[in-house]
């Protein structure tokens, strides 16, 4: 695995607690990864600290640079950043959202070019958000304005993206519809990194797993190795059933420890 993003030793202290402890990992090219754990494991910190957002011990590079001594715009050229539950204030217009994706690849008063456009399209047609372009992004439903927001993100078109819980607010048809867009931009070269608390559509969708308990990475490797009964049963206090889908084993949680 040829790594594009590593973190070595990455530490958050809030107050007095350390809510990620040493987390070391990398994320290749071309490769979907889920980052899972029960509540409180510290997997949006984690995401924070690796987009750069929350002050942090340890190391971040990305193609052998640190994260810190990039300029803001390359930055954000280079890894897209997808909150949890993005929230929009203001009523801009769909498309005029999803442009902003691009910004990083011009300047405040430059017109967009032939390639924002076709990113901008691109992106709206692939999240299925091309319908709203006209319309306020504030008159959409949870589910639609979190698609616009995936679809900005992939309008960048970094080579890193990082995405929070994405499926949270989505309908079953959106949440297999946004997974499968984050398992494209891995095809297409991205290294992804997203929050997943359903263990069915990580196993279903992710070519790796990150799983997290109390702060620290306790397992990494491919789906399959990860998402075994006995991690399962250890870290989320569940028993889980198996169930064989199209050639994957798929973890359904049974009962509680």
């Amino acid at each position: 695995m040829t790594a594009i993003v590593t973190a070595e030793n990455l530490s958050v202290v809030i107050g007095h607690a350390k809510v990620v402890d040493a987390a070391t990992f990398r994320l290749a090219r071309g490769t979907f990864t889920a980052l899972v754990g029960p509540n409180g494991a510290g997997k949006t910190t984690l995401m924070r600290a690796l987009a750069g957002l929350i002050p942090a011990e340890g190391t971040v590079t990305i193609e052998g640079r640190t994260l810190a001594s990039m300029p803001g715009r390359e930055r954000a050229r280079t890894l897209a950043y997808l909150p949890q539950g993005a929230v929009f204030h203001w009523p801009l217009r769909v498309d005029a959202l999803v442009a902003l994706g691009r910004y990083p690849h011009g300047d405040a008063l430059s017109s967009p070019t032939p390639d924002d456009r076709r990113a901008v399209e691109a992106a709206l047609t692939a999240t299925a958000t091309a319908q709203f372009a006209a319309r306020p992004v504030t008159t959409l439903s949870g589910g639609e304005r979190a698609r616009v927001a995936l679809a900005r993100a992939l309008a960048t078109q970094a080579p890193v993206l990082l995405a929070d819980e994405p499926t949270v607010s989505l309908d079953a048809r959106h949440q297999l519809v946004v997974m499968q867009l984050l398992q494209k931009a891995a095809r297409n070269g991205a290294a992804v990194l997203t929050v997943v608390h359903d263990l069915t559509l990580a196993a279903r969708f992710a070519d790796r797993v990150l799983m997290m308990r109390g702060g620290r990475v306790v397992a990494e490797g491919d789906t399959a190795s990860v998402l075994q009964p006995e991690w399962i049963a250890e870290v989320f206090g569940v028993e889980p059933a198996m169930l064989a889908l199209d050639g994957v084993q798929l973890p359904l949680p049974r009962r509680p420890l």
